[in-house]
């Protein structure tokens, strides 16, 4: 029947080998990717969900205990990804019966049919320069990042018109396009959802093709706006997305669904619900009420790890809600951070211009630095958070949890709420420096830290920092602290202690009070 969730039995085999191997092995000795690799996990839904004004614990599980390894992530992101559908998004069905189609150098067209129903849609491709088979990055509906510097980069481009999915400007009870061909005018899902699985289809020819033109295992996504909306849900949706770049998404994509209302000038909950069925249908009940939400944005962010996510968003806008997004942001970060993943994920607000959509050049270099690690495998720049002082949301006032210290084994569940401990690295070789750079806000702080190796390599760091009076730590990202207040030591984490001579890493806190004029030593050895 339309909307089933009936999974080929590829796919489920394919899931039977997560469960036991943690991963599924290509033929090259890498680890292949699938859409939803928690497929198997066991997730029943209750009928109603406690309230709560704060941020809900992403590492709680909807049995009320927590999980306490990176293994058992697997399936508590399955049941984030059930409670989104549920409120959120409405039901992304799994993979049809039936997906054909073609890849050539200028175009990807897709064949889908299930239950008797079928339906075409195409995407047209632009190549880099070189020798392919080429990574690529889709760009729904033309906006995105830029173009030129992802392709000058060695990635093609694949144009996305999620508009032949699922069509904007129609009623909820008469949606248009490939998916509801399918599934029906009548569907419960929203066009994000209905945009995702469109692109999930193009994944699924991609991989039919061999890899000739593009490489299937190596696929970014983005989008500015409404196609920013598209691109988070699509990074979110299909884990086969390496690097997700949703830029300006405002309601309906980043931003904090709890954060919002209280967010001077942003797009409010039924504004965004009743403009565009984005949304899927069940978001109704909560548009007046965000804080019966069994699930919010961070956790989105959470599903994403522990693959690239650069977050881009323009503070100079208020209907964007970039504070609230800056708050999602810095919560789900808490979730790469447990994953021993805190250097895949950037979120960049900190521009000049404010013109929507615009091409900025701050964003430009860590555009190129995420494609280079994590499509084409070549770099290894760590990821930074920079948060303009204009629309710096306080994570402290969003969460009443914790970050766990997840083991790398198999886990046990606990229903206590468990510290934030950290285990530094002993810092040994040469010399390192630490520079420091603030943002000052009336009454708040994000200060960013670069630690530079010397002469010499260095495998581990410790940053000794002198906040000024009053100054308090709320959160940080990518190091481990001793307090909160005055002389703090900052250690770094698994992935960023190893410096090679003259490399640099960065890490970052925000705080309350006043961040200006903190001094820091690096020292090693």
């Amino acid at each position: 029947m339309p909307g089933s969730r009936i999974r080929p039995a590829l796919v489920l085999l394919m899931a039977t080998l997560l469960a036991v191997t943690g991963m599924v092995t290509a033929a090259s000795g890498a680890a292949a990717a699938v859409e939803d690799d928690g497929a198997d996990c066991p997730v029943s839904l209750p009928g109603s969900f406690p309230s709560t004004a704060k941020l809900p614990d992403p590492f709680k599980k909807i049995d009320g205990t927590r999980i306490t390894s990176k293994s058992d992530w697997r399936c508590r992101r399955e049941e984030i990804r059930k409670l989104a559908e549920r409120t959120i998004y409405g039901q992304k069905p799994a993979k049809p019966a039936t997906v054909t189609g073609t890849v050539s150098a200028t175009n990807i067209t897709v064949n889908v049919s299930e239950n008797g129903r079928s339906a075409s849609f195409s995407a047209g491709v632009q190549l880099p320069s070189g020798t392919g088979p080429f990574p690529a990055v889709f760009v729904v509906g033309g906006f995105g990042a830029d173009t030129a510097t992802i392709r000058a980069s060695g990635a093609a481009v694949i144009s996305y018109d999620p508009l032949a999915v699922g069509k904007e400007g129609t009623p909820r009870n008469n949606k248009q396009g490939a998916f509801y061909s399918i599934y029906g005018s009548s569907s419960s899902t929203g066009l994000l959802a209905a945009w995702a699985w469109g692109v999930s289809r193009i994944i699924d020819v991609l991989e039919r093709s061999g890899g000739q033109v593009l490489k299937a295992d190596a696929l970014g996504v983005t989008g500015c706006s409404r196609y920013g909306k598209s691109a988070f849900a699509i990074g979110v949706l299909d884990q086969r997305i390496a690097l997700t770049m949703p830029i300006e998404s405002g309601t309906a994509g980043v931003p904090a669904l709890r954060a919002i209302p209280g967010e001077s000038g942003s797009q409010g909950l039924s504004n965004a619900y009743g403009e565009q069925p984005w949304f899927g249908d069940a978001f109704s009940a909560y548009t007046g009420n965000p804080a019966g939400l069994p699930v919010d944005t961070h956790e989105l962010v959470g599903m994403v790890a522990p693959r690239g996510l650069f977050i881009m968003e323009n503070p100079h806008i208020d209907w964007l809600a970039a504070r609230s997004g800056s708050v999602a942001a810095l919560a789900g970060a808490e979730v790469y951070q447990a994953l021993g993943a805190g250097g895949n994920i950037t979120y960049w607000s900190d521009v000049q211009d404010g013109t929507h959509c615009a091409s900025r050049p701050e964003w430009r270099t860590p555009l190129q630095q995420n494609i280079q690690k994590f499509l084409l495998k070549t770099g290894s720049a760590p990821g930074v958070f920079r948060i303009s002082a204009k629309k710096a949301g306080n994570l402290a006032e969003w969460r009443d949890w914790t970050t766990p210290t997840l083991t790398d084994g198999p886990g046990t569940t606990t229903p206590t709420t468990p510290t934030t401990p950290t285990t530094p690295t002993t810092p040994s070789g040469g010399a390192c420096t630490a520079a420091v750079s603030v943002n000052q806000w009336t009454g708040g702080f994000v200060t960013t830290i670069r630690v530079t190796a010397g002469a010499a390599p260095i495998t581990g760091w410790t940053v000794a920092a002198d906040l000024p009076t009053g100054a308090a730590i709320t959160s940080a990202w990518n190091a481990g602290r001793s307090g909160d207040t005055g002389a703090v030591r900052f250690t770094n984490t698994g992935f960023n202690g190893a410096l090679a001579a003259g490399q640099s890493t960065e890490f970052g806190y925000q705080g309350t009070g006043t961040g200006t004029g903190t001094t820091a030593t690096c020292i090693t050895g």
